[in-house]
């Protein structure tokens, strides 16, 4: 999921003594646990590898493997009704309680083959939710439960008619990652546990529902809908989206849906999908998903994508006109062998997930547009992982993070991304392109449909690369990587020619050498305009911005992060012949990397939070309430 920067992070409520992994070669995958001190005292607790701290389920008792659904979507309730069957396996011989997990459901029954068995629902955790227990008979491998959800469900988003492009129908879409699949299904809400599911959707006959799972493009929309997921996923991949929505090819094995008025832009904007694809799978092995399709979402979706297997979600505001910001669709693609295919086992292991694929969409990048855009993006990459480590307190500068204790949607920083792709780019500079690939490829297909932990990822690649290339690797500097904090000395080095000449440009309009009007800008592209403006002194007077906005309009820009990137430097220097655009750009935007540092920057002033809170609460109701959360502090 394109998740960077999008929270503050929480600071941990226990004293970190030694969060870090001792440089040792590690013999088993026992042996490396990482030490915290809670309450002052060393050996008080361990992280357990592989124990998911935000889940009450119990999968090492009984495991769910596979999920039946059928749902009818009620728009003016804004509920989801109906019934999930679970089907398990016992781990233990005579376990007799399933715990799933459950946030805000309304359990209307709980049965086995037509029979109400007892159950119990837990107390309601903030972050949480609830557990529910249920009570299986012996001979039980499916039990049937009957709920809803509420209309505040925090994996939901229910959109009126004028919140959407077309202004006549109403949307649903559902956003599971990282433990809101709990909010829509009770189910064992955990990475580590995979299932097959099938389901079937009732809607308004009017409206398409598509789900992460098969869709049929030429379905007739007859207002119910049958869908058919075949591998095994963890729960934060399982996805529903309804609305009226049409289909458009761009490939063999891609397409795109979106409403009416975006269906077009979005298919020539991401054409080259197929050949990403075609690239990916010709380096790192075969894909395994079958078909791979867009659903471009209203502009209230919180994320620039997220990676639903067969059907990434993608947000409309990378339609650029000029491919400039498709790395995401190579982001969200990528997933399908780093995340999807092998994925992290608990929210600890996160940048297994997004590490492997922010490296993957380098790689996709270059391999697709050139060397040239791949080191422009790498230098932004680092640019923005830099600005993060200087906000973070050490111990969320740590790949394997502690996140016991808080919620996971508070801890994603480009730390898991941008740190985790840096790393596997040095491991490729260290043994050679071929030879990394190489074990890409073999990592993929070794831990195909399969999540886990960081410490069984350090012992494969101690049986693999290090044991192969060990002459050419320090297992010191891996686990300085992997468990310290900040980015060792001697990391990989983020260069482009193509920003020379803009420093340059930059450098001779600050020191009032040449007009702003004046810098040749005709053939800058997406890349070139955010590291001009990105590496501006923090101060800059009226005057300034003013001819910087009159030379290049960018009060008006129509591309979204470049926008984002004026408007933050407009907030910073109160340069008011922006702010309209600032409340319109707030007011339409729900993606949090470009609306949270705009509310953050401007809560700084008693005018600023003013403004921000009036543009909030108009806002406010067309936001997904991951938005909400994330904001809200910042206006009250």
């Amino acid at each position: 999921m394109e998740i960077r920067s999008l929270f503050m992070p929480l600071l941990l409520s226990v004293t970190l003594v030694a969060c870090n992994k001792p440089p040792q070669m590690p013999q088993n995958t026992e042996q490396t646990d990482v030490s915290v001190a809670v309450a002052g005292d060393p050996a008080a607790a361990l992280i357990e590898p592989g124990t998911d701290y935000h889940s009450f389920a119990n999968p090492d008792e009984i495991k769910v493997t596979h999920l039946a659904l059928d749902l009818e979507v009620d728009f003016a309730r804004q509920i989801l009704k109906g019934q999930a069957s679970l089907q398990f396996v016992r781990m233990e011989e005579g376990a007799s309680e399933l715990v799933l997990d459950t946030r805000d459901l309304a359990i209307d029954s709980v049965t086995v083959e037509g029979k109400a068995v007892p159950y119990e629902l837990g107390e309601k955790d903030p972050v949480l939710g609830s557990a529910l227990t249920i009570q299986v008979p012996a001979e039980a491998d499916v039990v049937t439960i009957d709920y809803q959800t509420s209309p505040d469900a925090s994996g939901v988003q229910w959109l009126t008619p004028a919140q959407t492009a077309g202004k006549q129908h109403p949307f649903l879409f559902t956003q599971a990652q990282a433990i809101h699949a709990r909010s829509f299904i009770p189910l064992q809400d955990s990475p580590q546990v995979r299932m097959t599911y099938q389901a079937t959707i009732r809607t308004p006959q009017e409206l398409l529902a598509v789900m992460s799972a098969s869709n049929d493009p030429d379905t007739e929309r007859d207002g119910e809908y049958h869908f058919n997921m075949p591998q095994p996923i963890p729960s934060y991949l399982i996805a529903l989206a309804v609305g009226n929505l049409e289909f458009k090819s761009m490939g063999e094995r891609t397409g795109v849906y979106a409403e009416p008025s975006v269906l077009e832009a979005a298919a020539q904007e991401f054409e080259d999908t197929e050949a990403m694809l075609m690239v990916t799978e010709k380096k790192f092995g075969h894909y395994r998903w079958d078909r791979y399709d867009l659903l471009i979402l209203p502009p209230s979706f919180p994320f620039g994508g997220m990676e639903n297997p067969r059907l990434s979600f993608i947000t409309p505001t990378v339609i650029a006109g000029d491919k400039s910001l498709v790395s995401l669709i190579a982001h969200e693609l990528a997933h399908s062998w780093s995340g999807n295919t092998v994925t992290n086992a608990t929210w600890r292991d996160l940048w297994l997930n997004e590490g492997f694929t922010t490296y993957l969409t380098y790689r996709i990048m270059e391999m697709i547009y050139g060397e040239k855009r791949e080191q422009m993006e790498f230098v932004l990459g680092m640019q923005s992982l830099e600005s993060d480590i200087e906000a973070l307190p050490e111990q969320d500068e740590v790949l394997a993070i502690d996140l016991r204790g808080r919620d996971p949607d508070e801890v994603f920083s480009d730390i898991p991304y941008e740190k985790g792709a840096l790393f596997a780019r040095e491991l490729e500079q260290k043994v050679g392109r071929e030879a990394f690939d190489r074990f890409l490829m073999q990592y993929f297909e070794h831990f195909a449909f399969q999540s886990i932990t960081t410490d069984t990822f350090v012992q494969y690649l101690q049986d693999t690369l290090y044991k192969e290339h060990g002459d050419k690797l320090s297992w010191d500097r891996i686990n300085q990587w992997i468990y310290e904090p900040g980015i060792p000395a001697g990391a990989p080095v983020a260069q482009s020619d193509a920003f020379a000449r803009v420093d340059n440009a930059r450098a001779m309009w600050l020191a009032g050498e040449i007009p702003a009007a004046d810098i040749d800008t005709q053939d800058w592209n997406t890349h070139q305009w955010l590291y001009f403006l990105n590496n501006m002194p923090d101060e800059l007077n009226k005057e300034q911005l003013t001819e910087l906005d009159n030379a290049f309009s960018l009060t008006q820009v129509g591309n979204n992060e470049i926008a984002h990137s004026w408007l933050l430097m407009a907030i910073n220097n109160w340069y008011t012949p922006a702010f309209d655009r600032l409340h319109n750009y707030l007011v339409s935007i729900g993606r949090n990397k470009l609306v949270k540092p705009l509310y953050k920057a401007l809560s700084e002033t008693p005018e600023g939070k003013a403004f921000a809170k009036k543009a909030f609460e108009e806002a406010k109701s067309g936001y997904h309430p991951l938005t909400v959360k994330a904001n809200e502090d910042f206006v009250n």
